[in-house]
């Protein structure tokens, strides 16, 4: 008679309804409680949520695994605003693990969500833990996300810094270009400063070029003086011309 040996069926392919390896550090039991709360409950922990998720659109996609009991939207314990995570409980731990394996991963309001299996929801962890308000994960978090926030606190809070810095720097502009209005330089923050150099060029004027009352006047003759020696040869030409003219006549009439 051979040996018979029982083998257990295995699976390459890992179960999706099972918790994660993360454990809430304000859980006041031990790790056994911790595994023995997660099995047997009906609350997920839902993250990576936009800021501008509502309710309604959890309602909409958690309610296709089970009926749901409440949602619990997590909130910046300082600006009681929506911070990207929230609370589903369902009626049923089955409804819970039907979630784990058909939402978990998939795409809300444009992100990629994360569901874990939760002990259960108690008073006061609705509050971001984040020095900020917010979740931890946005205190540290260096790219900008626009979903959540923008940048994270860390790095909006060395942004404003950089900007306060090269402000401090600023230097108001003390001379304006001949042609700029005056009021530039006031706009930016600086003093008024008034054209100088239109000042100075305007007296400058006012001392090189007397009144037109003052001026003395002086006409040019228009050919010069020699112009004038050809004016006076022509006349004395004409005048014996004319003489030579009027002796010629008389001599006419005489001989007539």
């Amino acid at each position: 008679m051979g040996l018979m040996i029982k083998q257990e069926k295995t699976s390459i392919i890992p179960r999706l309804d099972t918790p994660s390896t993360y454990k809430d550090h304000q859980f006041k039991g031990s790790d056994q409680e911790w595994i023995e709360e997660i099995q047997k409950t009906r609350t997920l922990y839902v993250g990576n949520l936009s800021f501008f998720t509502t309710e309604e659109q959890i309602y909409e996609l958690f309610s296709k695994c089970g009926e749901i009991k409440r949602v619990i939207m997590g909130i910046d314990k300082i600006k009681k605003t929506p911070c990207g995570f929230c609370f589903v409980e369902y009626y049923a731990n089955e409804f819970a693990l039907n979630c784990m394996k058909y939402v978990n991963g998939t795409k809300l309001d444009g992100r990629l969500i994360r569901t874990d299996l939760d002990p259960g929801f108690k008073e006061g962890r609705q509050f971001g833990r984040g020095r900020s308000g917010g979740q931890v994960r946005d205190e540290y978090r260096q790219e900008y996300d626009q979903d959540r926030g923008g940048w994270g606190h860390m790095k909006a809070r060395e942004v404003e810094e950089r900007n306060q810095q090269m402000m401090q720097v600023y230097e108001p502009i003390g001379v304006i270009p001949t042609g700029a209005s005056a009021k530039i330089n006031s706009r930016l923050g600086g003093p008024e400063i008034k054209h100088e150099t239109s000042k100075r060029r305007r007296d400058s004027y006012d001392q090189e070029e007397p009144s037109f009352d003052n001026k003395q006047i002086k006409l040019e003759p228009e050919f010069g003086s020699q112009g004038l020696e050809n004016i006076d040869a022509e006349e004395s030409f004409n005048a014996d011309r004319e003489e030579l003219a009027n002796t010629e006549m008389s001599d006419d009439l005489e001989r007539d």
